[in-house]
């Protein structure tokens, strides 16, 4: 199985950096990662975001921490993670807070273009992608958004920081967690509708 190894400067150091740097170093790890899961509460999944979503993201970021505004490297950085998806047997299991597909990131413009991307993603070659209702009785507290890469590591999001971390046992309760919140997820049909259900009520 592959260890997908992490960037060659911690995070923090990256960010200091900018998005470029970032970004790049995170797309790096997806190109090396071959089985992943993703838990997004809040926000798209960036390996789906547009360029204007993942635009008006990285914007909210550089100007809440002053990191250097090199917004345009990002993007194409984060962006270009679309391509891998169906290429080299890679495996995604994407979940998605329902919150996620009504979060006003970027205006409606920018939020019609997401939702219309999302929309047309499901059914991609290697992507799972699942929908927790905001009514969904969950079997575990919802938490932070994560990823797990290749069962050997797990990269959390959060405000100050964006802690790795490889301990066995952390990455176990991290998949067990990612298994209790998917029992809560709907998916194909029933996932598709919820997201066309926002689109339709996407405000000019």
């Amino acid at each position: 199985m592959p260890t997908s190894p992490g960037p060659s400067k911690p995070w923090t150091e990256l960010h200091r950096q900018g998005m470029g740097p970032t970004q790049e170093a995170f797309l790096e790890l997806v190109r090396q990662t071959k089985d992943s899961q993703h838990y997004c509460q809040n926000v798209i999944w960036g390996n789906l975001q547009t360029p204007d979503y993942a635009r008006a993201m990285l914007r909210l970021v550089v100007d809440f921490h002053g990191f250097p505004d090199d917004i345009e490297a990002g993007v194409t950085a984060r962006t270009a993670r679309a391509d891998l998806i169906g290429t080299g047997d890679r495996t995604y299991h994407v979940l998605l807070g329902e919150s996620a597909l009504r979060r006003n990131i970027g205006g409606s413009a920018v939020m019609r273009g997401q939702l219309e991307r999302l929309r047309d993603s499901f059914g991609l070659p290697g992507l799972k992608l699942g929908v927790i209702p905001d009514r969904a009785r969950l079997d575990i507290y919802p938490g932070n958004s994560f990823g797990i890469y290749d069962g050997k590591r797990v990269e959390l999001e959060n405000f100050g920081d964006s802690p790795t971390h490889t301990d066995d046992q952390y990455v176990t309760t991290y998949q067990r967690a990612f298994a209790l919140l998917a029992q809560g997820a709907v998916y194909g049909d029933e996932a598709r509708a919820l997201v066309q259900a926002e689109l339709n009520a996407v405000q000019d």
